[in-house]
């Protein structure tokens, strides 16, 4: 077990144990992987917007080079079709976003509300200090006001 200063936001609260700690933060992996999900999802949607966008464009071109059956065919079938029966991406978003993703948010704050006291990542800022080397430069335990550090670096590798 890492020692943090008791007032340092990702300390573990007293009393708590490895296990519980290593528990919760599996539960908040679980999220970020919820979350990557989720950003996947969006992308999804933002594609398939494009795409439909696209497609109405390409209608429109098949119509002014004179291919009016295509044209058709490609406005009436494909532009503004649903990805699923009766959605477009959009309402799958929020679907997965009401069914699923908010609820997992829900959990996963209680675990920490309920083990941690609330805490983010404290496995993590323990993993942090077990890896890092103390006193060596980017090895900071926590931010540092010193900006122009990596300017420095930059120049004294020209």
């Amino acid at each position: 077990m890492i020692e943090l200063p008791p007032d340092d936001p990702w300390a573990r609260p007293a009393g708590v144990g490895d296990a519980t700690v290593e528990a919760s933060g599996k539960v908040t992996e679980a999220l970020e992987w919820v979350e990557r999900a989720r950003g996947h999802l969006y992308e999804f949607h933002q594609l398939m917007g494009h795409a439909d966008g696209v497609f109405g464009e390409a209608a429109d071109a098949l119509r002014d080079a004179g291919h009016d059956d295509l044209a058709d065919r490609v406005a009436e079938e494909v532009v503004g079709r649903n990805v699923l029966a009766g959605r477009w991406t959009f309402q799958v978003v929020e679907e997965f976003d009401d069914t699923y993703y908010e609820p997992v948010r829900a959990v996963e704050r209680a675990v920490r509300d309920d083990l941690v006291g609330g805490r983010r990542h404290v496995y993590e800022a323990e993993l942090k200090e077990q890896r890092r080397t103390p006193g060596r430069r980017h090895h900071e335990s926590r931010p540092t006001d010193e900006p122009e550090a990596d300017a420095e670096d930059a120049q004294g590798e020209r």
